[in-house]
């Protein structure tokens, strides 16, 4: 049932993405722009901070009484509902507005609903939110964190304990599981990292999408996957929820350290609300409970798009990825299709 729900909203997201973009694009595109840079036709970017910019007609600016906050799927969404209750009460206390949350099955769906105007305010992993900025006028604030700095994580490669696989050069001829099209550390980092290290994905090893980081580190447990590229911050939650057991598994590569998911709101919230969302995100400090969730994190950390997600752009960039409506739709049409295997 669960299954057939995921595929029929991301069937809808696919049905609608066109209707969306006729839907709003001609009173917009009458708004004149100095500068877009690679956002959609109906955003202005002047500023040139490669975020959508506040509407310059004040009409457009939104103000609703009920706020809407999700989650990145990255994994079961009914967990991070539970994770983020307590900042949801504190969120609603700082902008008096209700807060509920809208749980998404699929990274391309949150995207579409961010455009659509029906999420206002959302975590996006760490991929898929260049299409979140370029197609849904997101504008990132935030990621999880600490006093100094953000919290970030590094793409791990997975194999059984008892595995034949000592190296990464062992992958050839074997079955890989990547996580998603849109995944940075479960697809597009191992496809713009792995040919440096001599193994070309879809060439040296046959890849294939589990749909989710969980679902990749299950598969190889079961052998399902020879080996899987995940989330080392998903991976590590896991162990710590009593899932899996950590010396189940090999780790056979480490990266480099990534940001994690990204926090924000979308453009076009009347300022004085954006004024109270930024200051309830960065007054807030996590609950004991959702700091055993987050690895530790306490707080959340600023960024700026800009800055902070040039390394995930540049992957993307090595890896012909287009932060575009096409490259979209692609997007979920590969989650549906992992949806039904």
């Amino acid at each position: 049932m669960l299954k057939d729900a995921h595929i029929m909203m991301i069937r809808s997201a696919l049905a609608c993405s066109g209707a969306l973009l006729l839907a709003v694009a001609g009173p917009v595109l009458a708004e004149e722009c100095g500068h877009r840079g690679a956002l959609d036709d109906i955003y202005c970017d002047d500023n040139q901070d490669m975020v959508a910019d506040t509407p310059s007609d004040e009409s457009r600016w939104r103000d609703p009484s009920t706020l809407v906050f999700t989650y990145t799927p990255v994994e079961d969404p009914a967990v991070y509902q539970d994770a983020f209750a307590d900042f949801q009460e504190h969120l609603s206390e700082a902008t008096g507005r209700r807060v509920v949350y809208y749980s998404v099955h699929s990274n391309s769906a949150q995207v579409e609903a961010m455009r659509s105007g029906r999420l206002h305010i959302a975590g996006f992993s760490t991929g898929p939110t260049g299409y979140a900025v370029n197609l849904a006028g997101y504008v990132p604030i935030a990621v999880k964190g600490y006093e100094d700095q953000f919290q970030g994580y590094n793409l791990i490669t997975i194999v059984r304990a008892d595995s034949d696989i000592e190296s990464m050069a062992d992958l050839e001829g074997r079955t890989v599981a990547h996580t998603s099209v849109s995944s940075n550390s479960g697809n597009l980092a191992p496809r713009a990292l792995f040919p440096g290290m001599g193994l070309t994905p879809d060439e040296d090893y046959q890849v294939v999408y589990s749909g989710k980081h969980d679902q990749s580190v299950m598969g190889v447990l079961s052998g399902d996957y020879d080996a899987a590229p995940v989330a080392s911050d998903v991976f590590d939650r896991m162990v710590e929820a009593g899932r899996v057991e950590a010396d189940e598994f090999r780790i056979i590569y480490t990266s480099d350290r990534f940001p994690t998911s990204a926090f924000g709101y979308a453009h076009d919230l009347n300022p004085e609300l954006v004024e109270q969302i930024e200051e309830a995100f960065f007054s807030y400090r996590f609950p004991e409970e959702m700091q055993e969730t987050f690895d530790g994190a306490d707080r959340f950390y600023p960024i700026t798009y800009q800055q902070d997600w040039q390394v995930i752009r540049d992957i993307a960039h090595a890896t012909g990825t287009a932060y575009t409506e096409r490259g979209l739709q692609q997007l979920a049409e590969r989650e549906a299709a992992a949806a039904r295997e």
